[in-house]
């Protein structure tokens, strides 16, 4: 199992941008994000750092795997 780095939110955003995800809109402290054709929003925490865990869900739901994602920091 490939390790999750700990990143930023904005790093994490800018990486699924790269994958064609969008910023809809932020509530609180959450950032979601949507992508045409997909049924799934990303909900990204507006937090100092995004956890592993939540950070690995992501990525799931995505429809990534970790070593795609983290190739494209």
């Amino acid at each position: 199992m490939t390790v999750v780095p700990i990143l930023k939110p904005k790093e994490v955003i800018r990486v699924f941008e790269k994958f064609g995800w969008e910023i809809a809109r932020q509530r609180g402290s959450h950032i979601i994000l949507t992508k045409q054709g997909h049924i799934a929003t990303l909900s990204v925490p507006n937090h100092p750092e995004v956890a592993r865990g939540t950070l690995r869900s992501l990525i799931s739901k995505a429809g990534l795997t970790v070593e795609e994602f983290t190739e494209s920091l």
